[in-house]
């Protein structure tokens, strides 16, 4: 069962905010960190601008 949430959580994005997180701390300490209402935010504004990520 843990394998099947794991996939799940995987394939709709529920690790992306917490690696973004260890991204900016570890590539861009200088930064702020987003909240994670602000990261989703942000990450959806952009799809909208470029939606050439999209399948659909």
């Amino acid at each position: 069962m843990r394998a099947v949430v794991w996939w799940f959580d995987s394939i709709l994005g529920g690790q992306d905010y917490q690696r973004y997180v260890a991204h900016l701390r570890r590539n861009h300490p200088d930064r702020p960190i987003p909240t994670e209402r602000q990261y989703w935010r942000d990450r959806h504004a952009e799809a909208e601008r470029s939606p050439t990520n999209r399948c659909c």
